[in-house]
Order: structure tokens, then sequence, then C-alpha cells
């Protein structure tokens, strides 16, 4: 019988554990579905971690590992990813935004051969109007800089076992694997569903937590902002030489050529876009640093459940 790994990453999630642990073993052994859950606590401050021994004590099919400290929730999602067994492996979050009865679906189009199945919202559900602004923001850049439409994207995915190790392979240390699953190229379907309410605790994402994420990721996945530098450098360069011949022109007439307001308005124009070049080019090289040192991707500190014995990744 096919195995199917559920990997659910959790950052202070300590009061979210027992009920999605609960919901998701009656449904799934209801649907006659072999099953394990892994559950990766993110460096979380809370019980988080407790909580994961106490229901792995209760149900040998439960898992899990906490990190030494956090390292986001990327990191978080390849070391469920290395964990998980099964012949498809689901992510989804551990607050049950994502449905679980989407997990179903998934499945049934599974065997029916797709790869890759994208969980795709329908609305973003009942969020504060702040957050929702962010995101619909954050979602804009992302797709409009690496191409793809991300604006009904999210975590929620079931890959074949063929798509998960290929990206286990992948030597990069900082991932976006929202878009990775796009960039396999597998068979895809879809399956659309409305984000639910969280039953416990609030969402760890703010405006500025979500635009950290699209920097480090839109630099991580694609080079367009490196394009842009140079784009930004052939658009000072042009309204340059307008100014000159403008200013020519002026000197041919006999006229006065304003000098000090010119002046002053093209050092800050131009010195702008050097600092935001200079900006650009520098997170790419932070990002080509962070590769050369190879460190790990996370840290192990504990592990419970039936897992293999791995610290670090």
């Amino acid at each position: 019988m096919a195995l199917l790994s559920i990997v659910l990453p959790s950052y202070n999630e300590e009061q979210n554990i027992a009920n999605t642990t609960k919901v998701l073993s009656e449904m799934l052994e209801v649907a006659e579905i072999e099953y394990e859950l892994i559950f990766v606590s993110d460096g979380s401050q809370d019980g988080t971690f407790s909580e994961i021994q106490k229901v792995a004590a209760d149900n040998a099919r439960i898992h899990g590992a906490e990190f030494s400290r956090n390292f986001g929730k990327e990191s978080a999602i390849f070391a469920g990813l290395e964990m998980a067994s099964g012949d498809a492996v689901v992510v989804m979050d551990c607050d049950l935004q994502h449905p679980p009865e989407s997990v179903l679906e998934m499945w049934e189009l599974w065997q029916e051969g797709a790869q890759v199945v994208e969980g795709v919202k329908r609305n973003r559900g009942k969020e504060k109007l702040g957050y929702k602004l962010s995101a619909g923001l954050f979602y804009k850049i992302m797709s409009k800089l690496i191409k793809m439409d991300m604006s009904a994207s999210s975590d929620f995915k079931l890959l074949d076992r063929k798509v998960v190790e290929v990206l286990l392979i992948l030597p990069e240390r900082n991932t976006f694997f929202r878009a990775l699953s796009f960039w396999t190229g597998f068979r895809q379907e879809k399956v659309y569903y409305e984000v639910q309410e969280r039953q416990f605790g609030e969402s760890k994402w703010s405006f500025f937590s979500l635009m950290k994420y699209a920097i480090t990721n839109v630099t991580s996945f694609s080079t367009l902002p490196l394009q842009m530098v140079t784009v930004m450098g052939m658009v000072s360069i042009l309204l340059s030489l307008i100014l000159y011949v403008q200013t020519i022109i002026r000197y041919l007439m006999g006229m006065a050529v304003e000098g000090f307001t010119t002046v002053i308005l093209l050092i800050l124009i131009v010195g702008g876009l050097l600092m935001l070049s200079l900006g650009v080019i520098g997170h790419y090289i932070a990002r080509i640093y962070e590769e050369v040192k190879a460190r790990p991707k996370y840290i192990i500190s504990k592990v419970t459940g039936n897992n293999r014995d791995r610290e670090e990744r």
C-alpha cells in the first residue's frame, strides 16, 4: 500500500499540535490511507516540541524534529521532506488553515498520475485588513520578479517521491519551495481551497517579515533585480544626455544656464540610483557568500518518533 507523508512546519504552535494530529489521523484512517505525520519545530520558543513528543508517544505514525534555533520555514519544509519516506508527500500548515479535506483530493489526483498537486487559494479567509494588503503586495512583487503567478500560491501542495528527490539533491542553501515546485516541470494539477480560520494562536507573518521573505526568495530564485540595475543605469544615461543637449542648446542661444539647482538634483538622482544598485549587487554577493560557505540549511537538536538518526542537513 502506498504511503502518504504529511510535513507540518511548526513555529510556536503548541496549542495546535494535538488538534492537528487528531483531525488528520482520524480523517486518513477513515479514508484507509497509510500515512505518517512529520512535525518540524523551527526553534519554537514555547512547548511545541513537548507537544510533538506527547502525540508521537501515543501514535507510532507520528515523527518530529526540533531545530537548534529558528532557521525559517523553508528550512523546516526541507527538513520534513528529508525525513519523509512516503510515496507522496504533502506539505501543509500546522494550524489547519489549509483544509485537511483537500489532502484527500490531492491524494486522488496523485493516484491518477499527477506528480505535483498545487493548493490554490480561492480567497484568503478572515484576515486582518493590514495583513491582507501586505500579503497582496508581497505576491504581486513576487509574481512580477520571478515571472510566475504567485497570487494564489501557497506551500500547501502534494509532491510525488520523484519530485521530492529532485528537490533534495539541489545544492543551493537559499531555496524557495513554492517556486521550485513549478520549476521542476513535472505533471501538475490544482486543488482549489478556502483558507480556514485558525483555532488557536495568530499568524506569525507581518508586513516586514513578508517583505524580508520576498527579498530573500527573489534573490535566491531570480536574477531580474540585477538586470534592473542595468536598466536604471541606461535610464540615468538617457536623462543625462537629454539634460546635456538642453544645456548646449541654451548656451548656444545665449541664455543663462541654471547651475546649482540642476547639479544638486543630478547628484541626488544619480547618487540614489548608485546606492540602490550597490544595495542590490551587495545582496546578491551576500547570497553567493552564504552558498560558498556551504553551511547546513538547518541543525536538528532533537528527534522523536521512529526517526532516522540525523542531526544536520
